[in-house]
């Protein structure tokens, strides 16, 4: 699965930006239905300069691995669908929450939950022992595909960005044990 900084499922190829992703990245993160989700981390991008900007901070500041940022891609065609990534929450920074923004028309195909399972292996396989999601309430879409990667919600917290946030969590040993319908 892991290959490098890349790793790749049967339907994604999850590589490091690159400058030249900038026009396909703002089709996700100057997209308000996606980015409504994401302030205070992160605001709407309005041009394709600042997004390359924008993804240039993230080549020139990476996070120690395991966290990372991922470009999510379609493996046959290498279409940018959006992206995932692994980041320590603030404050304290000791604990890595998984995130994923796709491009609305990517929406409803699972790939946001398959980015997520894939990096939450790459994250256990390097000691880790637990990740968290941490959704804004209404946000249903990511709170379906926290659980969808087998996260369990376990409760709400105003700890993480000043924010009241649903905080749901995978560990290393839940990483793909089957679960019984409706639980």
């Amino acid at each position: 699965m892991i290959q490098g900084s890349t790793i790749r499922t049967p339907r994604l190829v999850l590589r490091p930006w690159t400058a030249d992703d900038a026009p396909a990245a703002l089709s996700v993160f100057g997209d308000d239905a996606v980015t409504r989700w994401l302030s205070p981390a992160m605001s709407r991008i309005s041009s394709v300069d600042e997004m390359a900007t924008v993804i240039s901070s993230w080549l020139d500041t990476p996070p120690v691995p395991p966290a990372g940022r991922w470009a999510v891609t379609a493996a046959d065609t290498g279409t940018v669908l959006g992206g995932v990534a692994v980041l320590p929450l603030p404050p304290e920074r000791s604990d890595l929450e998984v995130g994923w923004q796709l491009d609305p028309s990517a929406w409803g195909q699972g790939y946001a939950a398959e980015a997520g399972h894939a990096v939450a292996h790459h994250v256990f396989e390097s000691g880790v022992e637990e990740l968290f999601a941490v959704v804004r309430p209404r946000n249903e879409r990511g709170a379906r595909t926290a659980t969808s990667i087998g996260m369990e919600w376990v409760g709400e917290t105003e700890k993480y960005y000043d924010l009241r946030l649903q905080v749901y969590r995978l560990r290393k040993g839940e990483l793909d044990v089957p679960r019984l319908p409706g639980s």
